[in-house]
Order: structure tokens, then C-alpha cells, then sequence
């Protein structure tokens, strides 16, 4: 089993590469390990993936705004959310190679063993050691007098020290959310699983102020971890490879009042982290009153009270999020062929929602009129031209990057405007007027 599920996630990066999801960072240097570049194809799959994240969050709802904060931010920032002290994490040393691991991962160790005794030597380790995740970048133009600073290691601080100018800015009542999608930067000391844990990545959030109540900020969670959950099925994220878990008490943060983690069922270790909610109380909005001297509390005009909200977290990873997407979707199917290759992505997801062919590439008339037919459904939907091959070969490619529908522009298109569309998951064809593809596409993406 283990070995299929190493094949299936080296099925996964090959596929990433070849067809220009993802890249490994700098890999004509060498490489840097934990960065990826995202190609053609990934890009757009990732801005789909932030773009659904957007729309559910923040544009079919009245309780949220949202924001970009800044990527620096005052030292005084980590200070206060206490990052510059505790955001750690305890690591063992090889004493043979000096290798650093996470303390808390086992197979990491066990896989470094298992390297050791294959050289006939046994592995021994340190005590665990802690090693601080922030990014240093120094500010300044003259040499001695640069300000340290630190590239964010989370998106959410941002949010939380804007709290005011938000308020004086809007109109929000509490409760209200604020929701961002960033890029956050940790020096980890092991990534790996592809694009799982990375050096660089960005983080899609939400959060959500609340009265400083156990019940109501309890309710809210709930509510919060059922419309996450929901957000990744309705992207068609199978059931099977979702479940929530709730943290033990040596896991969560000391000010953390409850905290749970959506888990994606991988190839690489079994159930991962996709997304957490947690409810955070009111710590971030004290400790930023405290060391800023600004007061953050909140004003309710109702009941006459003035408090610090409470806050309940979603954050989630938009890499994560991609990698998970394109396991789920990652499907081989026995045909006359040999095996199809298929990456069953939502529509609202896949790259390309559409690809119009010309049936012969070396026929004018069939060029012009797919011309014709992909400029007037450019504005409509992502669509790509695909003129390469046969159409035995067309379809597999698309197939392979995910596209939902292939439209064939020939001979009978000339004659009664109708076009062939065939559909990625069944395979079916059926004959549509070019001047209804919209509408028909459109019903089709719902």
C-alpha cells in the first residue's frame, strides 16, 4: 500500500512538471529547497482556487470585507503576537550527519534510519532544540544602520493590528470577519511532500470578530468549521478524503479556547493538515492594545458595552489547497488505449474550462471559423486553442490538464453552425449550435 501511494505522489510531481503545474524553484541553479515556481497551468489553477476562496468569503456575503496587508511589518508586531519568542519548533539533530528534523516527525526519523543502516551505521540524535521560523530581512540602504525586520510568517497579524482602521473605515457591526489571501514566508528547517511544506507559501484566511461570549464565540466555530468543510466538497473534494480533528491540549496554543484541523487523506503519510479553525479568544487584539498603546477595543452601540472581541480563525493553505485538488482530481481509467489519464477537477477550478479544436489544423476554413468561435467565447470563460495532433491526442492532453469540455469545430459546422462538445469525465459528445455555447457552458460550470 505504501508503495502505491509513493507511485501515485511521483505520478503527481511528474505530471505537475510536464505539464506545467509546478516547478521546482531555481531548477536550472540547482534548486532551493521548499521554494516551487508555479507554470502556466498552476497559476491559474491556483488564482481559481484564491478566486472561489474570494467569492464565498468575502462577495456572497455582508459580514466580511477584506484587506492586503503588508508583507513587513514593525518587529513590534511579532513581538506582540509572540512570534519572536515562541514561534518555534523543537527540532533533533543527527549526530552522524548532522541532518535537523522536526522532534514530532516520526517517519522523518525513521526514513533518516533507515538511510543509516543501509550504510551500516546507527543513527543517534540530540535532545530537542528549538529554532526560530521567521525570516530575517534587514531595511535600510546605509551598511550598520539597517533595521532588522522579518518576512510574515503568517498572514493573520495583518489583519488583526488594521482591527481599528477597519472599524473607523466601515460600517461593521460585530460580528464581522476580515478575510485576506497572502503570501507568508518560515525558514523550515525540513519541507518536503512536494508542496505541502514550503518555505514560501500563501495562506487564505478569515477573521471573524465575535461577542466575548464562550457560547456565542462556540456557535461560530461550529458555524465556521461546517462552511469551510462544505467550500472544499462543493469544489468536488471527495467526502472519503476529508474528516475534521480536534486538537489535544499539548497541540493547541496556550491562549487557544478550541482548535480544529480539516485533514486531507494524502499519499504521503496519511491524514494532513488542509485548513484549521480555531477559536482564539481575545489574545491578539489585547496583546496588539498592550504593546502598541492603542486602544482596540470595540464599542457596541446596542447594549452600551465596550470589550475586545473574541476571534475565530479559518486559515488555510492556498498551495495546500492546489496540491489536494490535484490528488483528488488525479484519476487513471482503462480505455482502448491502454489508460486514460484524467484530472477530474471542478470546473470552477481547472485551468482551462473549455479547448476549441479546428477537426484539421491544415484547413483554412475550419481555422478561421474555431478562430471565430474561441475569440467570441474569450470573454465568456477561461478557453484554450489546441491545433496540435490529432484529436485522439488533443483529447488526452486536455484530459490530462483537466480540461471539462472540448469543443471540435468541422465540416458540419460550416454547413449548420453546430460544433461538437465533448465532456472529460464521460467521454460523451453531443452537437450544440456555436451561438448557444455560452449559456451552454455557463450551465454546465453551476
Amino acid at each position: 500500500m505504501a508503495n502505491t501511494q509513493e507511485n501515485l505522489m511521483n505520478k503527481i510531481v511528474s505530471l505537475a512538471k510536464r505539464r506545467g503545474f509546478i516547478f521546482p524553484g531555481s531548477e536550472i541553479y540547482g534548486g532551493l529547497a521548499g521554494t516551487w515556481d508555479y507554470g502556466p497551468l498552476g497559476v491559474l489553477l491556483k488564482r481559481n482556487i484564491k478566486n472561489e476562496f474570494w467569492r464565498a468569503m468575502v462577495e456572497e456575503r455582508d459580514d466580511t470585507v477584506g484587506m492586503d496587508a503588508a508583507i513587513l511589518m514593525s518587529p513590534k508586531v511579532w513581538e506582540a503576537s509572540g512570534h519572536t519568542a515562541a514561534f518555534t519548533d523543537p527540532l533533533v539533530e543527527c549526530k552522524i550527519c548532522h541532518e535537523r528534523v522536526r522532534a514530532d516527525e516520526q517517519n522523518e526519523k525513521e526514513a533518516h534510519e533507515e538511510i543509516h543502516k543501509k550504510e551500516k551505521v546507527a543513527s543517534s540524535w540530540t535532545e530537542p532544540r528549538q529554532f526560530n521560523l521567521l525570516v530575517e530581512a534587514a531595511l535600510g540602504s546605509v551598511e550598520g544602520k539597517k533595521q532588522t525586520v522579518y518576512l510574515r510568517g503568517e498572514i493573520t497579524q495583518g489583519v488583526h493590528v488594521n482591527f481599528k482602521n477597519v472599524l473607523d473605515s466601515t460600517w461593521k457591526k460585530i460580528p464581522f470577519g476580515i478575510v485576506q489571501v497572502g503570501k507568508a514566508f518560515r525558514n523550515e528547517i525540513t519541507p518536503g511532500n512536494f508542496t505541502f511544506r514550503s518555505r514560501e507559501f500563501e495562506q487564505m484566511e478569515l477573521q471573524y470578530y465575535v461577542k466575548p461570549s464562550e457560547a456565542e464565540s462556540m456557535k461560530q466555530l461550529d458555524y465556521w468549521k461546517e462552511e469551510r468543510m462544505n467550500w472544499y466538497l462543493r469544489l468536488g473534494m471527495r467526502k472519503e478524503n476529508l474528516r475534521f480533528r480536534e486538537h489535544e491540549n499539548d497541540e493547541q496554543a496556550h491562549y487557544a479556547k478550541a482548535a480544529w484541523d480539516i485533514e486531507y487523506s494524502s499519499p504521503f503519510g496519511g491524514w494532513k493538515e488542509c485548513e484549521g479553525i480555531h477559536n482564539r479568544g481575545d489574545w491578539d487584539l489585547t496583546r496588539h492594545s498592550q504593546f502598541s498603546g492603542v486602544n482596540l477595543s470595540y464599542f457596541d452601540e446596542e447594549t452600551k458595552e465596550r470589550y475586545i472581541p473574541w476571534v475565530i480563525e479559518t486559515s488555510g493553505g492556498v498551495d495546500r489547497a492546489a496540491l489536494f485538488f490535484l490528488i483528488d482530481g488525479y484519476c487513471e481509467e482503462p480505455d482502448k488505449d491502454g489508460v486514460r489519464l484524467v484530472l477530474k477537477l471542478h470546473p470552477r477550478l481547472a485551468p482551462y474550462q473549455a479547448a476549441i479544436f479546428p477537426l484539421l489544423a491544415n484547413r483554412p476554413e475550419l481555422v478561421d471559423r474555431a478562430r471565430q468561435i474561441y475569440t467570441m467565447m474569450k470573454s465568456s470563460c477561461a478557453i484554450c486553442w489546441d491545433d496540435i495532433g490529432n484529436i485522439g491526442k488533443r483529447y488526452r492532453r486536455q484530459d490530462e490538464i483537466g480540461t471539462p469540455f472540448c469543443i471540435t469545430v468541422d465540416f458540419e459546422t460550416l454547413e449548420d453552425g453546430t460544433v461538437t462538445v465533448r465532456d472529460r469525465d464521460t467521454m460523451q459528445q453531443e452537437r450544440i449550435k456555436s451561438t448557444e455555447l455560452e449559456v451552454y457552458l455557463r450551465d454546465k460550470m453551476r
